[in-house]
């Protein structure tokens, strides 16, 4: 449990001042197993994984590998999905809401959450908050059942009578089912009894067995799943209890060895169902706030939310009843401590609302000399590249961080924790009203790298924005514009001209050299479709936002700027997004420059290539590990080596020189004419 900002309020989104929320015993359960796990336990639970990171360490090498592997075990997650609370401020693009609406959403176990707009209901009256806060984890329960499409006095089989699987008989039975109630816990199966369903232990009575009795050997219609086992016996059993052409739902985890004869023999349909229902994990729902028709796509998981909220209110849903205990949410460890033993139902955390603080910016270490001295760094955005690649590089210029900002607070609060920043926070305004900041660096998604620069040259302050600059023509002219007023001057993250590889080829070509091609390579590898570096509007596309740095790298070579640019993209009818392309740059000086930018390619091949051709000799930069001349120095030596370092892009020079030009207050890294030209 941690103190942190509370979160910023983006476009789209409502900030919720939370009264309850409900443990997931099961779901939550699984995380904190998981989380205390060894790495040889990571591994077993995950072994999908070590592929990927096989293929990583022949990539990129063996130490990146594992400081990315270490870096992403060791960032705390929020807990919890199912909260309740009230309204306390709304972002822009919301409607249908009010500040002070009572409403339940999938925000984390946290006295206040940004979420966004179709993750969020209203509680009708009569709905009190400890009810309403299992709104989310019933909707999960009602997505098997929609998918298992029962209908008026059909035989449905419940496995597993945990918090979902008590919901999830309630709900048949309310919709005119014939209810049976599987689970081991004796004290499961005496609750779903006293809910007036038909329960028992497979320990006591065979499950295949009684349920064909029970339906004259017909068997199930349907089999719901809310079980959590890595054995196989009870997908096995769900097929045998089924009847010819039934339908199963896995809604829970368990061992998925499916025997063929079971199914094929009776034609048994298997789905498994994802969530809380139509939306969920899709960004154009959840993230940009894009509803389906309602003609169309009858029940959302918004819709669910609201159908689980009637029947709460109604009373064809009883949650009281499975209330085990409610405890204040600063005694978390009353649950959480013995939670792999815990025999709950369902937990509440309630939330001291008179008492909390609205607070945008916290403070986390207490370091008086850093508090009181001028040109202070201050960080925007604390996701992974800050975590893994600014930070460590910013670490040895001995630099001073006084903010880190973040959107949630939660990654802003950990990362001030771990560099030893005095203020955590969600409020960019705090650091450009704050003299004592001198120079911003900015890393969050592209999409506000334009807004956020023009920001920060407006408060007087010097910026270093990560690539890109901007991700469209109208953001990149406004910007010019700011900028060719400001006293602050701007500094892109172009890293590859600080490698010493890129250094050592610059050395050799000189200032100003002859015209020159140079062919670079990207093996970019696959990124989905449904990323948001793949969204033009929130990444600009994988050229705008990582081709760029191709770009600067030959110009930086070439020393001259282009004057004419073409693409040719790969496919019949390639999208307007896509990351297989090849660019041909002509330059001022007739220097030519090719970008192959590839996603296709294997990971275990080289990301990164670059070939100079020049006056009879040639240059090649290989993956920033290795740089080979031909046709250059002593015919005699033996090998075409040059340079050869640990795979170097240039991060920490372009730091130290970055901490040391706003020192010395020189000019920018890169000219700011080169900055736009790319």
């Amino acid at each position: 449990l941690i103190d942190t900002p509370v979160p910023r309020v983006s476009s789209g989104n409502i900030l919720i001042k939370a009264h309850r929320s409900l443990v997931s015993l099961g779901t939550e359960k699984m995380l904190v197993s998981f989380g205390q796990a060894s790495l040889i336990g990571k591994i077993k639970q995950q072994p999908h994984r070590v592929k990927d990171v096989v293929g990583k360490m022949k990539s990129d090498g063996i130490k990146s590998t594992l400081d990315a592997v270490n870096l992403k075990l060791d960032t705390p997650i929020n807990l919890g999905y199912s909260n309740a609370g009230e309204i306390v401020e709304i972002g822009k693009d919301v409607k249908g809401f009010k500040v002070g609406d009572r409403v339940v959403s999938n925000g984390s176990h946290a006295e206040y959450v940004s979420v966004p707009k179709n993750l969020v209901a209203k509680i009708p009256d009569g709905v009190s908050y400890d009810e309403a806060c299992f709104t989310v984890v019933s909707s999960i329960g009602l997505q098997g059942i929609r998918l298992v499409n029962p209908t008026f006095g059909e035989t449905i089989v419940v496995v597993g009578l945990g918090l979902i699987g008590l919901i999830t008989i309630q709900l048949l039975k309310s919709n005119g089912c014939e209810v049976i109630g599987i689970d081991l816990d004796n004290e499961k199966v005496n609750i779903a009894k006293d809910l007036g369903i038909d329960a028992f232990s497979p320990s006591k009575i065979d499950p295949v067995k009684y349920i064909m009795e029970l339906t004259s050997n017909v068997g199930a219609d349907g089999v719901i799943i809310t079980a959590s086992t890595k054995s196989n016996d009870v997908i096995k059993q769900a097929a045998q209890m089924s009847r010819k052409l039934g339908r199963i739902v896995l809604v829970g985890v368990i061992g998925l060895e499916i025997d063929r004869a079971d199914f094929y023999e009776k034609e048994l349909s298997f789905q498994v169902s994802c969530s809380y229902g139509p939306g969920r994990y899709t960004n154009d729902y959840e993230k940009k706030g894009n509803d389906y028709p309602i003609g169309y796509v009858r029940w959302t998981e918004n819709r669910n939310f609201q159908a689980i909220l009637h029947a709460i209110k109604n009373k064809t849903l009883n949650v009281e009843k499975l209330i085990t205990n409610k405890i204040s949410f600063e005694d978390f460890d009353k649950i959480y401590g013995n939670i792999k033993s815990s025999k709950s139902i369902a937990t509440i955390l309630s939330y001291g609302v008179e008492e909390s603080n609205y607070l945008k910016t916290t403070h986390v270490t207490k370091n008086i000399k850093n508090s009181q001295s001028l040109n202070q760094l201050a960080i925007i955005g604390a996701g992974n590249f800050t975590q893994a690649r600014v930070i460590p590089a910013l670490k040895k210029t001995g630099v001073k961080i006084k903010y880190i900002m973040s959107s949630n607070g939660l990654s802003s609060t950990i990362l001030s924790k771990r560099v030893k920043a005095t203020y955590s926070t969600t409020d960019i305004d705090v650091i450009l009203n704050d003299s004592d900041v001198s120079n911003v660096l900015i890393t969050t998604r592209h999409n506000l790298h334009a807004p956020m620069v023009k920001k920060v040259l407006l408060s007087g302050k010097s910026v270093f924005v990560e690539k890109p600059l901007a991700i469209n023509k109208s953001e990149l002219e406004d910007l010019v514009e700011v900028a060719n007023k400001s006293n602050g001057n701007i500094t892109v993250g172009f890293n590859r001209r600080f490698s010493p590889h890129s250094i050592k080829l610059k050395s050799i070509l000189g200032e100003n050299p002859a015209p020159m091609t140079i062919v670079t390579t990207m093996n970019a590898g696959f990124i989905p479709l449904d990323s948001w570096v793949q969204d033009l509007s929130v990444g600009g596309g994988r050229i705008v936002g990582e081709a760029c740095h191709l770009i600067d790298l030959i110009s930086f070579l070439c020393d001259s700027l282009v004057e004419s640019v073409s693409m040719n993209a790969q496919g019949l009818s390639p999208s307007n997004n896509t990351d297989n392309g090849s660019i041909h740059l002509k330059y001022k000086n007739g220097s030519l420059g090719i970008i192959n930018y590839l996603s296709q390619g294997h990971k275990s091949y080289p990301k990164e290539r670059v070939e100079v051709f020049y006056q009879g000799k040639n240059f090649i930069i290989d993956n920033f590990r290795t740089t080979y001349a031909y046709g250059y120095g002593s015919p005699f030596k033996l090998s075409n080596k040059i340079l050869k370092t640990k795979q170097d892009k240039g991060h920490n020079n372009q730091f130290n020189l970055l901490i040391k030009n706003w020192s010395s207050k020189n000019n920018p890294l890169i000219t700011f004419e080169c900055l736009v030209n790319t």
